[in-house]
């Protein structure tokens, strides 16, 4: 049974008055009250305004056919095709995670296609990922001594062909990357994906009027889906982008409003591609870009993340200052200190647009699958076959943004100055480095050092406070001698507030601050983008295998407190399929059933050795992963 009534769970929701007291950071204080005095509707006022469906939170209305809508209720416990509650909850699960499949998958493949005309000499850019091509090769059992373009382009048609392949065969991303133990669980349970097209094709096949009636059915399909999420939509993306652009580099950032230079010519990165935003950066020390910044009467050039496309390019490039989460880019537009704002794919809400009309600034969209009425659009087209123009595009690009400088009006800039330095750039690689190795770093673990790892992730949602519930498990889980690993829109608060520098080690326990310190990391260490979660799955595996336990047995967990959309379905499954529970204090659209809801909550645990876990109090979640992560350590240290 649900431990949450949906009358109880409504009664929590945050009005923007909640926002406006609680939220932790100043900044984003500051800029709702600028935005409230400027008469600018953001996000908060819209939440507000909605109000919420009871039917849609508990995931009981069915909208399939075009003989309903359907909606479960004591009198009508039937939709009109005989779908009870949990099939149509199921139903809608599985379709959301579907969609997170193709969302992240879309954006990967992108990757892909660029990292084989890369490879074919059709791209102007150059394999900055030797390593990483060298040992993807050597896991895929190529020669890994050949030539690095013809590696790199086997490579990249490996992770195509997992991700398109139609017919059944030898899923070879899985074979050579996936632990055994988990590989034997899977087959076991037979949720051993063909590939992420035809598991989505099949989701949506399966969940059509008057095919499988059978939620249990259903939900295994949703645990197929979340293999291919996890190793197509995201594990191949992560390789593609450290094939292409390189590893990450550790590096020192500005963050926050503080960051925003008033005389520079200033341009967004928002989405999720660095295809292109990895050239525009890359342009900005070209003699005749620089050159027309000085004309323009600009001091520079900057670039200033939102949301993952910024943070990806930060990791490789620098020069980058992350700014904010999706949820937040309205603030951000709101300073009037924006002069391009460069949107690719994924959480780029159309709201943008409304308030960038209000001051000077100029949306460029630069994917054929995210267009914005109103927005210039400079970008590739719905086949990619403008690859190889990439730098024309990014000049194009950078020629509108410094033109936008020009008309800025000063009168209309507003900028709060709050914000930290933050440490970015970590990888499973040199964080183990710091450690001293895997077995180092078990040692900690089973001596009670550290007492466990969280990847703590996820984007936001108006159903709690903006960034709080980030940052109060963040901070019981250091105090509690918890490594912190994030990446994506909720590192945005702990990168802003100071938790990514080692002056947050005066947060930590006593004897993880020792380790810490010893290793020269702080107590959360930044690992990109939303698809790096894949590095936090990587450190993870590397340090059970020095144990020689399996992952369901460590001391390992995945948090993401406010998460909101169908990426953030995918990415919990993903580390509930490795046998890690999830936690979060935002529940899905599954309270109307209980036998879906306790599925996910008990039922998973005997299948996978995971469940999710829904506390919607983040003090009592966070408290509740201690409890848990120290059950886990004893039977390692025991």
């Amino acid at each position: 049974m649900a431990p949450y009534s949906l009358k109880d769970y409504k009664r929590g929701f945050p009005k923007k008055a909640d926002v406006r007291e609680r939220t932790p950071d100043p900044g984003v204080r500051e800029m709702i009250d600028h935005l409230d005095e400027c008469g600018i509707e953001t996000c908060f006022d819209r939440f507000d305004k909605q109000g919420t469906c009871d039917f849609g939170l508990a995931g009981i209305c069915c909208t399939n056919c075009n003989m309903g809508p359907c909606r479960i209720t004591p009198r009508a416990q039937q939709g009109i095709c005989g779908a009870d509650k949990d099939l149509i909850v199921a139903r809608n699960l599985l379709r959301a995670l579907a969609a997170g499949v193709a969302g992240h998958g879309a954006r990967s493949r992108e990757v892909l296609l660029a990292l084989k005309a890369t490879a074919r000499g059709a791209m102007p850019e150059s394999l900055k990922g030797e390593a990483k091509i060298r040992g993807t090769a050597k896991a895929f059992g190529l020669d890994p001594a050949g030539d690095l373009n013809a590696l790199a382009e086997q490579i990249a048609d490996i992770l195509l062909a997992d991700m398109a392949r139609a017919e059944p065969g030898t899923h070879r991303t899985l074979q050579s990357l996936a632990p055994p133990e988990r590989l034997d669980t899977w087959a076991d349970l037979d949720i051993m994906p063909i590939g992420s097209y035809h598991e989505v094709f099949e989701a949506l096949a399966r969940t059509g009027v008057g095919t499988d009636g059978d939620w249990r059915n259903v939900m295994q399909q949703f645990l197929r889906c979340g293999l291919t999420f996890s190793w197509n939509s995201v594990t191949a993306g992560a390789i593609a982008q450290d094939c292409l652009y390189g590893p990450p580099h550790r590096s020192r950032i500005k963050t926050d409003f503080a960051a925003l230079e008033t005389g520079t010519v200033n341009v967004a990165l928002h989405g999720h591609s660095p295809v292109l935003a990895s050239v525009i950066v890359r342009l900005a020390d070209d003699p005749a870009v620089k050159a027309e910044v000085e004309a323009a009467g600009a001091t520079g050039l900057r670039f200033y993340g939102i949301c993952c496309t910024g943070l990806s390019v930060l990791y490789r490039q620098g020069n980058v200052s992350p700014l904010s989460n999706a949820m937040g880019a309205e603030l951000v537009l709101g300073t009037g200190l924006i002069d391009a704002w460069i949107a690719d794919v994924q959480d780029i809400y159309p709201s943008i647009m409304q308030v960038a009309a209000c001051f000077h600034t100029t949306v460029i969209t630069t994917s054929d699958s995210a267009r914005l009425p109103g927005a210039l659009h400079i970008g590739f087209d719905h086949t990619h076959s403008n690859l190889a123009d990439v730098e024309g595009l990014a000049r194009r690009i950078l020629h509108v943004a410094i033109a936008s400088f020009k008309r800025r009006q000063p009168e209309k800039a507003f900028r709060p100055k709050h914000g930290f330095d933050a440490e970015v750039g970590f990888s499973a690689e040199n964080v183990l480095q710091s450690f001293g190795g895997a077995a180092a770093l078990v040692d900690h673990l089973r001596t009670g050092r550290l007492k466990g790892v969280v990847n703590l992730v996820g984007c936001n949602n108006p159903k709690v406070v903006y960034e709080e519930a980030t940052v109060v498990v963040a901070q019981h889980l250091i105090a509690n001698d918890i490594l912190v690993l994030t990446n994506g829109c909720a590192s945005f608060p702990l990168l802003k507030l100071g938790f990514c520098t080692e002056d947050a080690l005066r947060l930590s326990g006593k004897s993880s601050r020792s380790v810490l310190e010893e290793a020269g990391l702080p107590p959360v260490l930044h690992m990109g983008e939303c698809l790096d979660n894949a590095r936090a799955a990587g450190l993870f595996r590397a340090v059970s295998d020095a144990a020689g336990l399996p992952l369901k047995t460590m001391p390992f967990a995945f948090a993401s407190p406010e998460w909101s959309n169908e990426k953030g379905i995918g990415a919990a499954l993903a580390f509930r399929l490795l046998g890690l529970d999830s936690y979060h204090c935002v529940f899905a659209a599954t309270l109307g059933s209980e036998n879906v809801q306790r599925f996910l909550e008990e039922g998973t645990r005997e299948l996978l050795g995971a469940v999710a876990i829904v506390e919607t109090s983040p003090l009592e979640l966070a408290s509740r992963i201690v409890a848990d992560l120290e059950r886990r350590r004893a039977a390692l240290s025991g």
